[in-house]
């Protein structure tokens, strides 16, 4: 039903003047051996038959390697060999789709969807009073009453069609242009017709119109077309929020002491940066001076900062927390960790692009089929009769009650209804076509910190230190907001004097003085030097450990049963992390997963998730840190948690709510229960089709009943898909009746 490819007008408005090629060849980037790339921007890509068009197209030009459209960011990638340029953006525009340089700025412009709703709008409202309208003739209206209100539905229904209609017709038109056809054409040419000939019938006196069934039809195609437009472009803001990690810019010191502030752009190998608290480092870089704690989330998924110091090296988009830094740049923007995850997830996504839904196919040979049943209908009337009145008006029946709409309605209408009961349950589907990919998984696979765990660390071994120290510990710790200290706090009590002097040393930890001596909280090779074991959080007096804390990660509520659950169901389960070894193996051994691996890279984290696929299985990702986006994406389903990071659940199919992760075997029950029904309506639309064409075909439906059998099949899809949500009542009755049942017997 989304299979629209937008008319060159419409296009230009929306991306501005066409890229010359010298453009395209700055924008471009060299792979090496004579390969080049490009990225373009093009607006007007709506489905896989948009999709196909392109890359088939730019396919046969001489010279081109691959072209692969990501339909998320409606961007096409370009390869081809040597330096002249293929003529690229001259073949886009001639199969109707003008493109513009890529940008996250044009990405974010996208203005389709408030042209959508404006549509739905107004053609909910003149539909609405046309309906009132109908009811008065079909009540018994005659005369001069029954022509007025034809003529003030007709003066309703012309700015509907006009303004509504014109994505249908736009579509039409640039499909006929290029020699094609689409699902849009016999819309167009049905709510054309029934208008022309309501306004036949008006102008004649006669004793039926039509006006209310032509813009009806076009008040439910457009909410089909609008829900899916929303599923789809929700998915393109995890690029978007991914890109703007990236600083715009930074403060670069040369050789002779001057400091300016430089676009990341020009930003070269070699670079002497300074970046300030709260600022992000803007490429891949190592540490020249200065202590610092960072979020390294992006990079590792793990929430605690961590401590840096010089010779350290820093990923683009890791954010400086208590300390200036001076870096030095080791490779530029294009090249950096923060690129490299961006490419990682639009090739990830290129992937699902590519997904065909169910209605998509069956309804490949739909139009020209309607197209060649109306006009047999029409010739074999005018023969059998030679009343061009009765033939043309049985041949709109045709096109009428032939109209896609309960086929257009089949997958929206139970994507809502699931989403409506997966919310209930705690659970937001943001891509519809998720529930479909959902349908076949058979390995789940985990991040830990964050998902798995709640991502704070508890202090355990608070009750074995003595309460002195813990009052000392807990006081310095009043100083910092690391979370290791938050935790301290969280489990000490307050002492009753006060120390002399407190400082933080950024990555290290917390020292005071008290009276004489010198106390410290922090890592054990900063604040103890002669400890035996330099790693952990320790207490130290005058340098010497007194006490060390051992600190762990709660589980998620549920998170051990909702595992024994899918490896019940035959579901395999995998854990992936960044963390180190042996927290993933206590972790592992409490939830009894005996697949996992640590210490993994975001980009280590997607070959595991693509070995998998390899192998066959149908993954779902259930993750959510930054580093965990890439391999979110590459999955054939994803999940994470309303705590994660803002790319983390960009990046996601679903987002569950709370704590409890009973949300990844709801999410898989709705999703097998919403595609059973899927199927079921567009059986149920065919079957429609195949009872209801015959009898117009005959002659014995006027274009009114076309119309009202029309709306009747949509809502026959609509009532079937509701029963989604009536199962769910019935299992909470189950769930109320059976510890009753159980208690009486």
């Amino acid at each position: 039903m989304t299979c629209c490819a937008p008319g060159a007008d419409m296009a230009l408005q929306a991306a501005g003047a066409l890229p010359s090629d010298d453009e395209v060849v700055l924008s471009s980037r060299a792979l090496g051996n004579g390969l080049h790339q490009v990225e373009l921007a093009v607006p007007g890509v709506h489905c896989a038959a948009c999709i196909q068009t392109i890359e088939k197209s730019l396919g046969k030009l001489p010279d081109v390697v691959s072209a692969r459209v990501n339909l998320s960011t409606k961007r096409v990638s370009v390869q081809w060999v040597g330096e002249k340029l293929p003529p690229i953006v001259q073949t886009l525009v001639s199969v109707g789709y003008v493109p513009n340089l890529f940008s996250t700025e044009a990405l974010a412009s996208d203005k389709a969807l408030s042209e959508l709703i404006r549509a739905v709008a107004v053609s909910g409202f003149a539909a609405a009073n046309i309906m009132l309208l109908s009811v008065s003739v079909w009540s018994g209206a005659e005369g001069s009453t029954r022509d007025l209100f034809h003529w003030i539905s007709a003066l309703i229904a012309i700015p509907a069609l006009m303004f509504a209609g014109r994505i249908y017709y736009r579509s039409a038109w640039s499909a006929l242009r290029q020699g094609r056809m689409n699902m849009d054409v016999p819309i167009a040419i049905g709510i054309s017709m029934a208008y022309a000939m309501s306004l036949y019938e008006t102008i004649t006196h006669g004793h039926y119109a039509y006006f209310d069934a032509s813009v009806t039809l076009l008040f439910f195609l457009l909410i089909g077309r609008t829900l899916d437009h929303v599923m789809r472009d929700r998915a393109r803001s995890a690029v978007i929020g991914l890109a703007r990690l990236q600083p715009q810019g930074a403060v670069v010191e040369e050789k002779n002491g001057r400091r300016e502030y430089r676009p990341v752009s020009e930003i070269v190998e070699g670079s002497r940066l300074l970046v300030a608290v709260g600022e992000r480092v803007p490429v891949d870089s190592i540490v020249e001076s200065g202590q610092s704690d960072i979020d390294a989330s992006i990079a590792n998924g793990e929430s605690a900062p961590q401590p840096v110091a010089p010779g350290k090296e820093l990923h683009a988009g890791v954010l400086n927390l208590t300390g200036p830094l001076v870096l030095r740049a080791l490779r530029p923007a294009s090249s950096s960790f923060l690129a490299e995850m961006t490419r990682l997830m639009e090739v990830a996504e290129g992937g699902k692009a590519r997904y065909r839904r169910i209605a998509e196919r069956v309804s490949t040979l739909y139009a020209p089929v309607v197209h060649l049943t109306a006009i047999l209908t029409f010739v074999g009337w005018i023969f059998a009769t030679g009343d061009w009145h009765r033939s043309i008006t049985v041949a709109i029946a045709v096109l009428i009650i032939t109209c896609p709409c309960a086929l257009g309605l089949a997958v929206p209408i139970v994507q809502v209804v699931a989403a409506r009961r997966l919310f209930e349950g705690g659970v937001m589907m943001k891509d519809g076509s998720a529930l479909e990919r959902m349908v076949g998984v058979d390995t789940v696979v985990f991040d830990k910190t964050g998902t798995l765990t709640l991502g704070t660390p508890r202090l355990v071994n608070g009750r074995e230190i003595s309460p002195s120290k813990m009052a000392i510990a807990s006081e310095l710790a009043t100083h910092s907001r690391h979370p290791v200290s938050k935790a301290i706090m969280a489990e000490g009590i307050g002492m009753g004097e006060r120390f002399d002097e407190v400082h933080e040393v950024p990555g290290c930890g917390v020292k005071g003085l008290l009276g004489k001596d010198e106390w410290a909280l922090g890592r054990a090779q900063w604040a103890a030097p002669k400890s035996l074991d330099a790693n952990g959080t320790v207490l130290a007096k005058n340098g010497s450990e007194v006490a060390r804390f051992v600190f762990d990660d709660r589980l998620r509520p549920d998170a051990k049963s909702v595992v024994a659950e899918l490896a019940g169901r035959g579901v395999s389960v995998s854990m992936l992390s960044g963390d180190q070894e042996a927290q993933c193996d206590a972790v592992a051994a409490r939830l009894g997963i005996d697949d996992y691996a640590a210490e993994l890279l975001p980009a280590d984290k997607v070959l595991r998730v693509q070995a998998l696929a390899e192998e066959g299985r149908n993954v779902l990702m259930v993750g959510d840190g930054l580093n965990d986006a890439p391999a979110l994406a590459a999955a054939k389903v994803s999940m994470a948690p309303a705590t994660a990071a803002d790319i983390g659940r960009n990046a996601a199919d679903f987002v569950f709510l709370g704590d409890s992760l009973d949300a990844v075997p709801l999410a898989m029950e709705v999703a097998k229960g919403a595609d059973r029904l899927i199927k079921e309506n567009i059986g149920l639309a065919i079957l429609y089709n195949a009872l209801a064409v015959p009898i117009a075909i005959l002659g014995y439906v006027t274009p009114l009943i076309a119309a009202i059998a029309m709306s009747a099949s949509s809502l026959l899809v609509i009532g079937n898909a509701l029963r989604l949500m009536r199962r769910k009542r019935r299992h909470k009755v189950a769930e109320v009746v059976a510890p009753l049942r159980e208690a009486l017997t």
